[in-house]
């Protein structure tokens, strides 16, 4: 510790003393307030590794390793409840409703992409992708949402997000995700060609990228999606917007990401 020098007098106001008279007490003030800092900074440390480092660096640490482990560990209940409520999540703030139709089989990325889409997101790896097709309650609409959980570390994931946000990746019509066309169901007819609008984002605190894409229910082809934040805004007039597609999707991917990210984060995060 640097001790810094004593203002020992005033040489204009002050009578200067014998040195013997000032130079005992302050030097047992200095050692009183040495063994003090020490005892500060022994205590800082031992409280900064109790609790995990500074700054819940360890934290987030493990935040992010247990996201990248749910897919094989989590009911697909709650990944992809079966129902989920969108409280003025709808257009003008309107509830919503929307109910489960179809689960994917938990998969690779091969063909759950378009080729640009997959070369984008290359760089991260594939792990597993788990997809979910959800209808409204009018069932007007449906709404494929998926999870990609990657291999990359938290490192290689902030790049990939610095890269979607500043490339604008989330709003190329040639990055669409791809829905899940379920055979049986109501979403057996929802293909590449009904997409309408969609949204895409990489996680901040997990090795995920989330997504959804919407389309029309009846099987009708849409010529010129949009993405969900365009259709969503105020006095946007496409067929999607009107239907309110872009909320559709927003919502949802919103609801799911949420759930994963709270799951992740253990009890303290549900608060």
């Amino acid at each position: 510790m640097f001790l810094a020098r004593p203002a020992l007098y005033d040489d204009t106001t002050t009578r200067l003393r014998p040195v013997g008279a000032w130079l005992r007490p302050r030097l047992a003030a200095a050692a009183a307030c040495a063994v003090l800092g020490l005892g500060l900074i022994g205590g800082a440390a031992t409280g900064s590794w109790l609790t995990g480092g500074p700054d819940g660096e360890q934290s987030a640490r493990g935040t992010y390793a247990a996201a990248g482990k749910l897919w094989h560990s989590l009911p697909v209940d709650t990944l992809f409840p079966p129902t989920l409520k969108g409280e003025g999540a709808g257009p003008g703030g309107a509830d919503r409703t929307w109910n489960r139709v179809a689960v994917a089989p938990d998969s690779g990325c091969a063909r759950a992409f378009d080729p640009l889409l997959r070369k984008a997101l290359a760089p991260v790896g594939c792990q597993r992708l788990l997809r979910a097709t959800y209808t409204d309650a009018t069932k007007s609409h449906l709404t494929t949402v998926g999870l990609l959980f990657t291999r990359a570390d938290a490192e290689a994931m902030r790049a990939l997000r610095t890269r979607v946000t500043e490339e604008g990746l989330d709003r190329r019509t040639d990055l669409m995700p791809r829905t899940y066309a379920a055979p049986g169901t109501p979403a057996a007819g929802f293909g590449d060609a009904q997409r309408a609008t969609w949204t895409l984002s990489v996680l901040p605190d997990a090795p995920v990228v989330a997504y959804a894409v919407s389309g029309f229910a009846d099987g009708r082809p849409v010529t010129e999606p949009e993405p969900a934040a365009d259709a969503m805004r105020t006095g946007a007039t496409s067929a999607p917007a009107q239907a309110g597609l872009g909320n559709d999707a927003k919502g949802i991917a919103d609801r799911v990401e949420r759930g994963l990210r709270k799951t992740a984060a253990g009890p303290e995060a549900v608060r």
